[in-house]
């Protein structure tokens, strides 16, 4: 799997790129802005880029703005933007921009590298990935009465586990459940936010939208 990192800071840039190829990734470009990114990508498009959110010149959206940009010019690319802080708005915002092989991870989560690698690995298979941190952020919130006050406290968990990318099978895993059990809660979630039609992934993608904007 092919592999592009675009980060400003040089020693943080090559210590992702060793994890990746550590992990049998091909790293091919490292970049320190986004409009190196955008340019590599058109000479040689890779399979997934990994992009801090924050890059020169002004040091505030430049990644998140050539993850958009990347979820347009090349609609199979998967994007995990990088961020060293908890930002719901600019995560929901990428997922909107492009709900295929999209990601918002922590940078603290690279400690971690066996979820960091699995996440960059979702991303560039077409999955959704966000931060368990943002996730939580985003359960705690106030919110109005829409259809999500409807779903049982358990089908709310199985939702959330969706929300960070996990498949059914993982959330059997992480929950403690029957493949079935979980099949079930999927089908409340679905049913409950009116998503009767289209591919199980499709409605996937909906059903952590609303879960994200409610």
């Amino acid at each position: 799997m092919r592999v592009m990192v675009a980060d400003d800071a040089v020693l943080f840039r090559e210590g992702l790129s060793r994890v990746l190829a550590d992990a049998g990734f091909e790293v091919t470009a490292q970049v320190g802005d986004a409009q190196a990114l955008l340019r590599r990508v058109r000479e040689d498009p890779p399979d997934v880029c990994v992009v801090d959110i924050r890059m020169p010149p002004t040091h505030t959206t430049e990644g998140l703005d050539a993850a958009r940009t990347l979820s347009r010019t090349h609609p199979g690319l998967g994007v995990l933007v990088l961020s060293a802080h908890v930002e719901p708005y600019y995560a929901l915002t990428l997922i909107e921009t492009g709900a295929h092989g999209a990601g918002y991870l922590l940078k603290e989560r690279i400690a971690d590298l066996d979820e960091f690698t699995d996440a960059v690995g979702r991303v560039a298979a077409g999955g959704l990935v966000i931060d368990p941190s943002v996730v939580a952020h985003l359960v705690g919130r106030a919110r109005a009465h829409n259809p999500l006050d409807e779903l049982t406290e358990r089908e709310r968990e199985v939702l959330a586990q969706m929300a960070q990318g996990r498949s059914n099978q993982a959330i059997c895993q992480r929950l403690h459940l029957s493949p079935k059990t979980v099949e079930a809660y999927v089908r409340g979630v679905f049913t409950t936010l009116g998503l009767y039609q289209g591919v199980d992934d499709n409605r996937r993608v909906l059903a952590v939208l609303a879960f994200l904007r409610g």
